[in-house]
């Protein structure tokens, strides 16, 4: 075996690696750190005023939030057996974690209670509860992927830069969800506010009128 076959093969897998690398950076982050915090906007936001169309934008979004996710979580897999005795423990757990979660939010749907059914509260403190620890998990996991990869800083600037306008996009739709809500509720007598409240602000206990 020559010198210059064993420099090509070299060449070969790193190039093979890189490919890997770049399509799990941006997959994950493109799925799990920027639409699915665009799914659970849609969700809180625009549910008082396109009901029921806002939870099939919800469903839309997140599935595929998660299709991407899981491709680049899958992509992962294959860099972890490529790259041998390299392991980034927190980055690894953070991400199988992820997808774990992941799936059984997938999962709930499935069996998500009718409306007014007694156990529907419930499942909303599950349904929401899982939601956050996604959304946590997946920008701290990002962060950890930009710390491994290492790549030009306006990467990393420009993803701070898209979370920084999903926070204001989340700021302006909750200043006008609770103008909406205090017109509304005008003349109102306590059952019919707390019901109201329910459906514009999205308690997670309220039965609220999900139009599905």
């Amino acid at each position: 075996i020559s010198i210059s076959w064993v420099v090509k093969v070299c060449q070969i897998m790193n190039l093979f690696g890189v490919f890997y690398m770049q399509r799990h950076a941006i997959l994950n982050t493109v799925g799990w750190g920027i639409l699915l915090p665009l799914g659970v906007i849609a969700a809180r936001y625009l549910k008082p005023f396109t009901d029921p169309a806002w939870f099939y934008v919800h469903v839309l979004v997140q599935s595929i939030g998660y299709i991407l996710g899981v491709a680049g979580w899958s992509t992962g897999l294959v860099l972890g057996n490529y790259s041998v005795g390299v392991v980034y423990q927190k980055h690894r757990f953070i991400g199988i974690a992820l997808f774990a979660i992941s799936t059984l939010q997938v999962c709930a749907i499935l069996v998500r209670p009718s409306k007014g059914h007694k156990i529907r509260g419930a499942w909303n403190y599950y349904h929401y509860t899982l939601g956050v620890s996604i959304l946590v998990l997946s920008i701290l996991n990002i962060f950890y992927g930009f710390d491994i990869l290492a790549p030009a800083p306006k990467w990393r600037y420009g993803y701070i830069g898209i979370l920084g306008g999903l926070a204001g996009l989340t700021m302006v739709f909750e200043i006008v969800k609770w103008v909406h809500y205090a017109w509304m509720i005008k003349g109102l007598n306590p059952p019919q506010e707390q019901k109201l409240r329910g459906a514009i602000l999205g308690t997670p206990n309220s039965h609220r009128t999900d139009g599905v």
